[in-house]
Parts: structure tokens; C-alpha cells; sequence
């Protein structure tokens, strides 16, 4: 099953972060620096959202919505699809994104700042399985 939606065209990296935890090490790895259920709300073009989640508290696992059954997300990152493409890519920082407005944060802000470092490790793990 994709994750991906075809008016989001950044969601095939969910698909692709999903792989990178298919490795034991790697998902405890992540299990191990990420700590929390990591949600992220994308806005595309049209002004749609649609929901993923990260579980990097339990599973280590990745689906659509907001957090896996009978759970709630730790941190919700909304920003658009555009953003969430250059986070993916290393072309966006968040830090940079949060302080122009464009990257919001509901939840522990503490474990927000985790975010980037697992999308960096799952970036490298799905260069690695292409």
C-alpha cells in the first residue's frame, strides 16, 4: 500500500521513509533518536491538507493521519507541500522555515527539533535502498 496521494507531490518520501525503517538497525536507530509520534498536516497548491504520521515512539512505523490508531501525535508539523519537498531534499531547513512562519509547530516543541535529524537519517536510508 502507497502512502502516497497524487495532489501531494511531495507524499512518495513517506513511501520512501517507510522503506528506509524496513532495515531492524535503522528503525531502532530512529526508534531511538526520534522518541515521539511526529505528525506532519501538508497544505498543497489547491489549499487541500492531508495528514502522515512518523511513529518513532513505539513502531517505527509510517501511515496516513494524524497518528496510528488509539494514539496521538506528540508533535504536528503543518507546513505546505513545497516546504515539506525542500525539507526532504536538504534544500529547507526547519529551523529556517519556523522562523519565517512557514513551518508551524502544535505539541513538544522540544521533540519538534528531533524532526529534522530523523528525516536526514531516513533521507540517507532511502538513497540507500534506490
Amino acid at each position: 500500500m502507497t502512502l502516497a496521494s497524487e495532489n501531494f507531490p511531495s507524499s512518495p518520501a513517506f513511501d520512501l521513509i517507510a522503506a528506509s525503517l524496513t532495515a531492524p538497525a535503522a528503525k531502532s536507530d530512529a526508534l531511538k533518536k526520534g522518541k515521539a509520534i511526529f505528525a506532519f498536516t501538508l497544505t498543497n497548491k489547491a489549499k487541500e491538507t492531508e495528514s502522515w504520521y512518523l511513529d518513532l515512539k513505539t513502531t517505527g512505523s509510517v501511515g496516513k493521519g494524524l497518528a496510528p490508531q488509539g494514539e496521538k501525535p506528540d508533535v504536528v508539523l503543518s507546513l505546505s507541500d513545497d516546504d515539506f519537498k525542500g525539507l526532504i531534499d536538504g534544500k529547507a531547513a526547519a529551523q529556517k522555515l519556523f522562523m519565517a512562519g512557514r513551518l508551524k509547530i502544535r505539541g513538544d516543541v522540544m521533540k519538534a527539533t528531533r524532526a529534522e535529524g530523523v528525516l536526514k537519517s531516513a533521507r540517507a536510508g532511502a538513497k540507500a535502498n534506490l
